[in-house]
């Protein structure tokens, strides 16, 4: 429930009265005073990037969050390619990911248990399926993609986010005091370029990743519509998962099955939903796919492709994993009613999150055959360091 003071200051931004000025909206038709807020005694802000070739990022700092990215399509148009809401009361009220730089430790921790140096941690189990209650993007509401991040803009083309998380996450239960920078940054005029660094005073437990929801058509209604988009993975194998989300520990071939996303085709033309790996996700891809690129973060390591529109994305990362989810819970039990961006309704399918990481559950398993490349430990003589870059184009 929302405080009295969040609830006057989110009617305050929302009031549009006839002496009010009349609203500058971005490109993406945002009106950033509906982002104007405080929260827990913090200051909320929409602030927007722009790129050399009309490319625009806007970013809440409650959660570090992308809310709208508008790129060039074909015939020269913008084209808002992202999912999420358009004020922040809807982001506050409404359990979501949209966007998010999710943290302490994105995906899933088994029954949110882990130990390190001889001490086992209690995690929030927030993420129930088949039985199980997993920790899942940081535990919930003490995650960080549901805490304020202090903002600086840089320039026109860069915002810096710092978060600084408590030994214990107030409750949470994540060991060391951190201090998390998110810095979004427009580069070479149609990139957004992303890159985290954190340090702690003890040794944690670090996995962050940019969660948006892609649909390159700009199209946020046509069922199914993320799964007519063009996907490549440059990964031979993934992880298996069992029906609650979590890795075995196996690490698969993708040859043969319908995880084999090595060329590009539309996803729903290779979804096999009678595979059991897709059975056991809803019907869709909630996998983490083992990168072919090896942490090298100038080799291609994932596209997706719009037909519709002709734009293109390409995605880089120095991570060793790429977490592919196309929608399977968006727009069902009811979500389909819940109004989004601009007054659109998503249905389910209707996008594809591509989020750079380690492997899941990592903190139970880097010691594992196959799983040397995800160590997540975070000391404070080696503070992390993680880049994930996307690039736009049109063909």
């Amino acid at each position: 429930m929302l405080g009295a003071g969040v609830l006057m200051a989110l009617a305050f931004a929302a009031c549009t009265g006839s002496q009010q000025p009349e609203a500058q909206l971005t490109a993406s038709g945002l009106d950033p005073v509906k982002f104007d807020t405080v929260i827990g005694g913090d200051s909320v802000k929409l602030y927007t990037l722009k790129g050399d070739n009309g490319m625009e990022v806007c970013i809440t700092n409650y959660g570090g969050r992308v809310v709208s990215l508008m790129v060039p399509d074909k015939d020269g148009k913008l084209v808002d390619v992202v999912l999420g809401f358009d004020n922040i009361a809807q982001y506050m009220e409404k359990t979501t990911d949209y966007g998010s730089s999710v943290g302490r430790y994105a995906n899933r921790i088994n029954m949110g248990k882990f130990t390190l140096d001889g001490v086992e941690y209690q995690l929030k189990q927030n993420d129930k399926h088949g039985g199980r209650d997993h920790c899942l993007h940081g535990g919930g509401d003490t995650g960080w993609m549901n805490q304020v991040y202090k903002a600086e803009q840089i320039d026109s083309t860069t915002l810096k986010l710092t978060i600084e998380a408590k030994d214990g996450e107030d409750g949470n239960g994540f060991p060391g005091n951190v201090v998390a920078i998110t810095t979004y940054k427009i580069v070479n005029g149609n990139t957004l370029d992303i890159t985290w660094e954190a340090t702690t005073d003890k040794p944690t437990v670090i996995n962050q990743t940019n969660h948006n929801y892609y649909n390159l058509s700009g199209d946020f209604e046509e069922k199914e519509g993320g799964l007519q988009q063009l996907i490549t993975v440059n990964a031979d194998s993934f992880t298996v998962a069992d029906d609650s989300y979590m890795p075995t520990g196996e690490i698969r071939a993708v040859e043969g099955t319908t995880m084999d996303l090595r060329t590009e085709h539309k996803i729903i033309d290779g979804l096999d939903r009678e595979y059991d790996q897709v059975k056991n996700a809803n019907g869709g891809y909630d996998h983490n796919w083992c990168l072919n690129t090896k942490g090298d973060d100038t080799q291609v390591c994932a596209t997706l492709y719009s037909p519709k529109t002709g734009i293109y994305m390409e995605m880089y990362t120095n991570e060793p994993g790429v977490q592919v989810y196309t929608g399977n819970f968006q727009g069902i039990n009811g979500e389909e009613n819940v109004v989004r961006k601009l007054g659109k309704h998503y249905p389910q399918y209707i996008s594809v999150c591509l989020e750079s990481q380690k492997y899941p559950d990592s903190p139970n398993k880097y010691m594992l055959p196959g799983w040397e490349n995800s160590n997540p430990i975070v000391t404070p003589e080696k503070p992390y360091y993680s880049h994930a870059a996307y690039k736009f184009s049109v063909k």
